[in-house]
């Protein structure tokens, strides 16, 4: 099925530009949110799984709260990255942040802060800068930062939730 099938609402959009102007990260994505709703209308997913826009997307809403047609660009956003996973079409280091995120979820059924961060460092590379360390010692000088992780919370529904969205 087409993003184009579950989204009919994506033929309202007349390319106003109102979601790329409201977007606060546009300057960072391969291409526009006003330019995939083009692409999806014109029946493009592969493209638009393969770029980088949905994993840059914050699901701020500022693009659908902008849209004069009501297009759902946050679901819409949500729905392209949840078939990336599971299709298993990462994109570059965009798509790290919310797949360790995830594992540390369904790991823990809570974030631990420093597992999360070594996890995503894993993944892009351990490169760890003087202003990283400097934020990293402050946070954990306020409390911030646990050493040690806190207690899972309840595990099996976590794992139904997990097993329902095949992840």
């Amino acid at each position: 099925m087409t993003f184009k099938e579950v989204f009919p609402e994506l033929f309202k959009c007349y390319q106003c530009l109102s979601c790329t102007l409201g977007c606060p990260l546009a300057e960072e994505m391969d291409l526009k949110p006003h330019k995939l709703v083009n692409m999806l209308i014109l029946s493009k997913d592969k493209e638009v799984l393969n770029s980088l826009t949905p994993w840059i997307c914050a699901s701020c809403e500022s693009c659908q709260v902008r849209c004069p047609n009501g297009v759902p660009l946050s679901e819409l956003m949500d729905q392209i990255r949840q078939k990336g996973i599971k299709e298993r079409i990462y994109k570059g280091k965009a798509s790290a942040l919310p797949l360790v995120f995830l594992k540390e979820i369904k790991k823990r059924g809570r974030i631990h802060e420093i597992s999360l961060i070594l996890g995503l460092k894993r993944l892009v590379g351990f490169k760890v800068s003087m202003e990283e360390l400097r934020i990293g010692l402050r946070m954990f000088l306020k409390g911030k930062l646990r050493m040690r992780p806190t207690k899972r919370v309840s595990s099996e529904s976590f794992k139904r939730i997990f097993e329902e969205v095949s992840f």
